[in-house]
């Protein structure tokens, strides 16, 4: 029983029952799922693969490995390959109860670490941040990454840790995690720049870091979840509270119901008509905004379009006058006539009529639009909400024909 205990083994859950103790084969399962998943030609997936492993050497703690960022397409894969792995990064460390592992080769400039700049965009204080320095050992000669190490250069409140992993030469000649491990450990400790700071470098140390920072981390951020938790546990006791007596062929319970969605539907139309709803459109302009935008700013647009001939209006006031006062050819006035002003006027107020019923149009556009804004919510009852889609559009285009007559 205790041989069976401390054997280390993996277990995959696409293979539930099924106990990996070769590592070998764990990596052969992992690149064949992977293709399974993604293709032969490197393609990309957001559906993680999971492994557990079970070992008396290691911590528990649950890790995402995470793809480094693709900047040119090879393969199969699409031209928009870096801003979907863009996309699949954030969709994981934008999770506050989460820990960011920035990882950054030593023989880089840590100014264009993509990890950093990343972790940098959803964690700006670095509260959630580990800096994690590779390849310390391919570095040029006489240089080293000593003051990064020592958060000297770009600090992270949780400062750096380096490792040195197997190279691919280690790998292909079957290298086990054992020797790697003291190899790491003989670097440390007989490098110049590191031997001052070699307790607190290495894959152990990180191991161990980590397990205590993820620690410390769930019970800091423990309280605010609990706090949520209950909030939705007292809510959806509330639901239940509301409908154990509910039956659901009870016709006062339906009509209640329907009421309910109606006012809903009411109040969510006009939100959107003040812009005082819970959800902003952050891509257009839409709702009461679109529609202020059209008496603003479209409709004196296209009133500074109609064509206006000064030379032309003065000869029609001319001869307005001069027709009012046929009889009277001799006769001057200090004012422009009555019937002559009214004449002028009405010719120039039926130019108005065509931008007028334009934005009548658009106005009338934009309102039936937010209309199936609204009923969205109501796509679980397709005739409801075909019904009030049309009964309401139907009222906004009879309120439009009215004032069209009214222009």
């Amino acid at each position: 029983l205790l041989l069976i205990f401390f054997t280390e083994y993996a277990e995959f859950l696409h293979c539930k029952g099924k106990k990996f103790t070769d590592f070998d084969e764990v990596r052969q399962e992992i690149e064949v799922e992977t293709d399974r998943v993604t293709g032969m030609n490197k393609g990309i997936s957001s559906v993680p693969i999971n492994l557990r492993i079970y070992s008396p050497h290691v911590l528990s703690l649950t890790l995402i490995d995470l793809p480094g960022i693709t900047k040119v397409p090879v393969g199969d894969q699409p031209p928009d390959i870096e801003q979907q792995i863009r996309d699949m990064i954030m969709q994981f460390i934008s999770r506050e109860n989460c820990l960011i592992l920035a990882v950054t080769p030593a023989n880089t400039d840590l100014a264009n670490s993509d990890a950093l700049k990343l972790a940098k965009e959803v964690d700006p204080q670095g509260l959630r941040t580990i800096g994690v320095i590779t390849k310390l050992d391919l570095m040029d000669e006489g240089t080293d990454a000593r003051e990064v190490l020592e958060n000297k250069l770009l600090p992270l409140r949780r400062g750096y840790i380096g490792v040195v992993n197997r190279s691919q030469k280690d790998i292909d000649g079957k290298k086990d995690i054992k020797a790697a491990l003291l190899a790491e450990r003989k670097f440390f400790l007989s490098h110049p720049s590191y031997r001052h700071m070699a307790d607190r470098m290495g894959t152990p140390y990180l191991q161990k870091v980590l397990n205590q920072q993820l620690t410390n981390h769930i019970r800091d951020t423990l309280p605010a979840f609990r706090s949520k938790l209950q909030s939705q546990l007292l809510s959806i006791e509330h639901e239940v509270e509301v409908y154990k007596n509910f039956r659901p062929e009870d016709p006062t319970r339906k009509t209640k119901a329907l009421l309910q969605m109606v006012q809903q539907f009411s109040v969510d139309f006009e939100k959107r008509i003040e812009g005082s709803g819970d959800q902003v459109d952050t891509l257009e302009l839409s709702g009461g905004a679109k529609i202020n935008r059209i008496f603003h700013e479209r409709f004196p647009f296209e009133l500074v379009k109609m064509e206006f001939n000064e030379k032309e209006l003065r000869r029609e006031i001319s001869y307005a006058i001069k027709n009012i006062h046929v009889f009277y050819v001799h006769r001057t006035g200090l004012f422009t006539p009555d019937m002559a002003f009214e004449a002028i006027v009405k010719k120039q107020i039926v130019k108005l009529k065509g931008p007028c019923l334009k934005s009548v149009d658009l106005v009338m556009q934009e309102l039936i639009n937010t209309v199936k804004k609204c009923t969205k919510k109501l796509a679980t009852y397709p005739r409801l909400c075909e019904e009030t889609e049309r009964i309401v559009a139907g009222y906004i285009r009879e309120r439009e024909e009215k004032t069209k007559d009214q222009v």
